[in-house]
């Protein structure tokens, strides 16, 4: 669901810029520092694991087009919502920069699509809630506690990537894009990202209910029985996860769909593999062109030392395998960074009113 930005107006891309800077700037200032050292390993082996799982673009059977997972609501069990959008906007920045995945002036709005969703709504409205409650009580606390990360995982992705291509739509309306008819657009990029999403949300409940087996207590909103015990050391468990995620990045990649995602599919079809041409816009020529643009994606050009996951102007598969490690690295390093520098600068603005 990375934006181009010929999606986009500029006027469009910087309103979605600012909504992600003021999500951003209050994230930071809700991070406490005692809580987030606590949190690094968790968060620099999650963030890196969805870098990873971004990379694999599973097949949405019959539709000739693929998907790959957001990420959202995985990290915001784990994290916590706050924590959890800072790593999206990570993952979506290094994407962005170093990888040209998604449009430098388009970055804000897949921020919010990608990012705000699964972090804030699914976790308030759907995964606290339910994990919360006292559902499935008769199965005992610990199946209950299974059966609900399942619900609110599938659930959760569901809706969260429904509002995501959901404004999309609203963002190439509001940039006058009249190649993509509203109605239209919105018929093909729902039905698409309800697919992506049940898939995504297999996807997560699989890692955390691996998590909940492990070290229960990681997960958010898991009460005192649910968060008794657990298979294995904390240190085991990050051990695992960082062991998984190199496989993923490095080897299972390798083995991602060669279909168009849900956006690309929705815009340009796949008919030269026999399926519909769906909007059937010019993959050269389309949307708008602006002088923003242009300088994003000079700089794009400049900062991109992996385009497109692969080495530039190379079709060795080592491309692949090597972005999928050095992304990874580099995503826990900087998520930790940008954890420990809020909680730093939370800690010296308490200090200084005191």
């Amino acid at each position: 669901m990375h934006m181009a930005d010929a999606l986009l107006a500029p006027a469009v891309a910087a309103t979605m810029y600012a909504a992600s800077a003021v999500t951003v700037g209050t994230c930071v200032k809700s991070l406490k520092k005692e809580e987030n050292m606590e949190k690094l390993p968790t968060m620099a082996v999650a963030s890196a694991l969805v870098f990873a799982g971004q990379m694999i673009n599973y097949t949405i059977p019959g539709t000739g087009s693929s998907g790959h997972l957001c990420g959202g609501m995985m990290l915001s069990a784990l994290l916590g919502p706050q924590a959890g959008f800072l790593s999206m906007v990570v993952i979506l920045t290094i994407q962005c920069l170093f990888f040209a995945d998604g449009g430098l002036m388009a970055l804000g709005a897949n921020c919010w699509n990608m990012a705000f969703y699964g972090c804030f709504v699914g976790y308030y409205l759907l995964w606290r809630p339910i994990m919360r409650s006292s559902l499935f009580a008769k199965l005992g606390s610990k199946a209950a506690g299974r059966v609900k990360i399942m619900l609110a995982s599938v659930l959760g992705c569901v809706l969260t990537l429904q509002l995501g291509a959901f404004s999309v739509v609203l963002e190439t309306a509001a940039s006058g894009i009249t190649e993509l008819p509203f109605g239209v657009f919105v018929g093909i990029m729902q039905p698409i990202h309800l697919a992506i999403g049940l898939v995504e949300g297999l996807i997560t409940s699989a890692v955390l209910l691996f998590v909940y087996e492990a070290r229960p207590e990681l997960l958010m909103d898991m009460n005192a029985q649910n968060a008794s015990g657990g298979r294995f050391s904390l240190k085991a468990t990050i051990v695992i996860l960082a062991v998984v995620t190199a496989l993923v990045g490095g080897a299972l990649s390798l083995g991602a769909s060669g279909n168009p995602d849900g956006l690309e599919w929705s815009l340009f079809g796949n008919a030269e593999s026999g399926y519909s041409e769906n909007m059937g816009l010019d993959e050269e020529h389309y949307g708008i062109a602006s002088g923003a643009a242009d300088a994003a994606a000079a700089i794009q050009e400049k900062t991109a030392f992996l385009p497109d996951y692969a080495f530039a102007d190379s079709d060795s598969a080592v491309g692949t395998s090597v972005s999928g490690l050095i992304g990874s690295g580099i995503v826990a390093g900087v998520a930790v960074l940008v954890c420990m520098a809020g909680g730093f600068f939370r800690k010296k603005k308490v200090a200084a009113k005191a």
